[in-house]
């Protein structure tokens, strides 16, 4: 089994993240960033990070989403509320590059943790919040979470367009996800900036207009124009029949997209003049507008094989095309088993789990895992330590309750 940590340091190793995220949206986020060698303090109240306690578990606060979710990270416990609390993290921040959080930023403000007062202990830090709505707007004190973002930005209204009967969330964690990767290309950009500059700076990430540049990206269509040229909605996301196709014993995910792609199904069905004479099918702006007709022609034929000859006959005519996975059988995928993908590891305290590697390849500074998700308050005086507590302080902390009640 693989087993952490490593020494490898990763193309951002000695950058350190103060973060004061939690649930899935910023921890993701930070994860990314530890990932790519971070030092990533992960900054919890006493009760610890809601997810802790989300999905199968072997011990209490040490849940299946959250060992995904914060891996090369060192936990320590604080509570914000008492004035020794945030003195020790704008102690933690002085040394910090980067503090990130989501909560609102009215809380921040209550706990006297603005970017005013880090930035005076900490003049080039890069200060990014996670927040639901931009904080310029009339929705800017309102929580925010996935599925509210996923409705307020059409994605439910989507699936009834494109052929569902009722309108559903995506059914994963989209909007924190990709707001997530989001706030990861804010925060290198601002880093790089300082890099350049030496000026730090607030910078806010927020999820519904980012959510919204998702959907608009795809769907605006005519109404980029003004006047219009058309509707909202992109015909071929939309069309009802754009969804694996069933074939004789499964089903199958396939795309044809350019000419020779087209022209090659329209041989492989027996039916090349179609293609070679059919006006509504010669450019891909006419497939575009009759993409419905196309696709139920690409459905009715996929019916005629099984999934296994179907995936030899798209291979051999070079046409994009993949098996339908389910998340059981994604797990057996061939290719992850290559490129080692999911890697066997022994936790200190969980034991045998499987984990994801990072998926990129750098050809000088690869990172890899340096650290399990760790328990609650696992490296308080660890963190304490290094930033200037003698044994006399840290012993003070821990009386006023603002530290970790357990050494």
């Amino acid at each position: 089994m693989t087993t952490p940590p490593s020494s490898t340091a990763g193309p951002l190793a000695g950058i350190r993240i103060l973060d004061l995220t939690s649930v899935l949206m910023g921890p993701f986020a930070t994860v990314l960033l530890g990932d790519m060698g971070a030092d990533v303090i992960k900054v919890e109240a006493p009760a610890g990070d809601s997810t802790r306690h989300l999905g199968p578990m072997r011990n209490l606060g040490m849940g299946a989403l959250f060992l995904h979710c914060n891996r090369n990270k060192r936990s320590i416990v604080l509570d914000l509320k008492h004035p020794e609390g945030r003195a020790a993290l704008l102690r933690l921040a002085a040394t910090a590059d980067v503090l990130v959080y989501n909560v609102r930023p009215q809380a921040m403000q209550r706990l006297q943790l603005g970017y005013a007062d880090v930035a005076a202990v900490k003049p080039d830090i890069v200060y990014a919040g996670l927040h639901g709505f931009g904080q310029q707007g009339p929705y800017a004190a309102r929580p925010a979470y996935d599925d509210l973002i996923q409705g307020a930005t059409g994605i439910p209204a989507l699936s009834v367009l494109a052929g569902g009967e009722v309108p559903r969330y995506a059914p994963g964690a989209l909007a924190d996800r990709i707001v997530g990767i989001a706030a990861v290309n804010a925060i290198l950009a601002a880093l790089f900036h300082r890099q350049r500059t030496g000026e730090g700076q607030a910078v806010e990430i927020p999820m519904f207009e980012t959510m919204a540049q998702l959907t608009l990206g795809d769907h605006l269509c005519g109404q980029t124009f003004e006047p219009p040229l058309g509707p909202t909605g992109y015909p071929r996301i939309l069309n009802p029949d754009r969804r694996p196709y069933r074939t004789l014993d499964g089903y199958i995910c396939t795309m044809f997209y350019t000419d020779r792609q087209w022209q090659s199904f329209f041989a492989l069905i027996g039916q090349p003049e179609l293609f070679r004479d059919d006006p509504r099918f010669a450019t891909i702006g006419r497939r575009t507008e009759n993409i419905r007709l196309l696709y139920a022609m690409v459905a009715q034929a996929m019916a005629t094989r099984t999934t296994a000859q179907w995936l030899e006959v798209l291979a051999e005519a070079d046409i994009p095309h993949m098996p339908m996975h389910t998340v059981d059988t994604l797990l057996d995928d061939p290719h992850l088993q290559a490129v080692d993908f999911l890697t066997p590891q022994e936790h200190p305290s969980e034991g045998a789990i499987r984990a994801m590697r990072v998926p990129a390849r750098w050809s000088k500074t690869q990172p890899a895992q340096r650290h399990f998700a760790p328990q609650l308050g696992q490296h308080s005086e660890e963190l304490l330590r290094e930033a200037g507590y003698g044994p006399a302080e840290l012993a003070a902390l821990r009386a006023s309750g603002a530290l970790d009640p357990n050494p």
